[in-house]
């Protein structure tokens, strides 16, 4: 039997306002297609199947465009999780109809722990595989709060909730390891020593709640997880994984190989994992360094081949605002069809001065009055420039102050 992990699709993912339906779009046709090419039995989609709780239209027809595309398939069985970014009663919504369509979604967990326990027939038709479904776990979900608890006796009831929530399964599957029968459980969550990138965010507030792969019980022959957008094993090891994202969702995964895993289990275990990669569409690119470094970095960049033109992030180290930075940029993007944004964030560098040389630059202040200071601070952030309009402003904020101050 073969098994499809993927997690972390984010549908409806915006980059500062840009949409990337298009991306999103080309990672599903891709992988309807790679189910056949594949002969894919069983898909898990490992939580965050959404990038909000309340998704977009958009979002919401292409995920269930991708469920109806399905039945073309040779997949028999999906089992969708819910992450910490989606609502459980939006995955939940249509989990009755799903379930005609071998669709089996758990949005959140259910009172009775055998609705998340979901047998998979193989093509003679008998139980070939088993899946524990186990979504996000909220704080409600695995533990009660105490009055009066510190920070490390609430991690430690975090951890042993978590932890006692997967071994609720042991006695249930008992009889299926008996049979010798696979068990594949999901999660998300944070395990530790996990590779993060910029766009997750943090769940059981500060990560606390991390468990080590060790901690999954040792039926499971394979622990399917989501939430870390970076394809990894936890802790080496080879059974418990993260399929990480199938897009970078920002720029600090620019260099992510994205990635999709293939379980291959016969005689009742795990015999290989395969790491399918999935193809880039579109390049997110961070480039750093002062702007004659960018302007010389971007010079000599090279149309990769996407099928979408790529977004650059330029990290711009630079000690005073640069005012017309826009129109400089839009003149380096001239004669570059392959580059469609530039996404500028300007960091201000300030050369590191001496104890002493502080100490005058403080007295010097001290000397100087708001008018003087001011004049100074726009000569420094834009030098050679007209500022009577701004200093006459100035003046009109002082005298405002100065008849407040004097009111009875």
């Amino acid at each position: 039997m073969r098994v499809l992990h993927t997690a972390d699709w984010h549908l409806g993912k915006k980059l500062e306002q840009c949409e990337r339906t298009e991306e999103h779009q080309f990672f599903l046709d891709w992988l309807i297609d790679e189910l056949t090419n594949n002969c894919i039995d069983v898909l898990i989609i490992a939580g965050d199947i959404f990038d909000t709780g309340n998704p977009s239209n958009i979002a919401l027809e292409q995920y269930y465009k991708f469920l109806w595309r399905l039945k073309g398939t040779c997949c028999r069985e999906v089992i969708i999780i819910g992450g910490n970014h989606d609502s459980i009663s939006t995955l939940n919504a249509p989990r009755e109809l799903l379930k005609y369509f071998n669709i089996h979604v758990v949005g959140g967990v259910p009172e009775d722990i055998h609705q998340q326990i979901i047998p998979v027939q193989n093509a003679n038709s008998e139980v070939g595989l088993v899946v524990c479904a186990i979504p996000f776990l909220r704080d409600r979900d695995v533990r009660l709060s105490v009055a009066g608890e510190t920070a490390q006796e609430r991690e430690s009831r975090i951890k042993e909730g978590i932890c006692a929530h997967y071994n609720k399964f042991k006695p249930a599957i008992a009889s299926f390891k008996e049979q010798g029968i696979p068990v594949i459980a999901t999660g998300h969550l944070f395990a530790a020593g996990s590779s993060t990138s910029d766009s997750e965010k943090e769940i059981h507030v500060g990560n606390l709640g991390q468990i080590c792969g060790d901690q999954f019980p040792e039926e499971f022959n394979y622990v399917a997880l989501g939430h870390i957008h970076r394809p990894q094993i936890v802790n080496k090891m080879s059974h418990v994984r993260y399929s990480g994202s199938p897009i970078p969702l920002s720029f600090s995964e620019t260099d992510d190989d994205k990635q999709v895993l293939i379980l291959d289990f016969a005689d009742g275990v795990l015999k290989e994992v395969t790491e399918l990669k999935v193809p880039c569409c579109r390049k997110l690119i961070r480039v750093k360094g002062t702007l004659d470094e960018i302007r010389m970095k971007l010079s000599v960049m090279e149309d990769k081949g996407m099928r979408m033109p790529a977004w650059v992030e330029l990290q711009i180290e630079t000690d005073r605002f640069i005012h017309d930075l826009d129109e400089q940029l839009e003149k380096l993007k001239e004669g570059k069809p392959f580059i469609e944004r530039f996404f500028p964030r300007q960091t201000r560098v300030r050369k590191s001065v001496s104890l002493d040389e502080q100490n005058v630059l403080e007295a010097a202040l001290h000397e100087l009055e708001p008018r003087s200071v001011f004049e100074k601070r726009c000569e420094s952030e834009f030098p050679g420039e007209d500022h009577a309009d701004l200093l006459q402003m100035f003046d009109e904020v002082l005298e405002k102050m100065a008849q407040r101050e004097n009111q009875p």
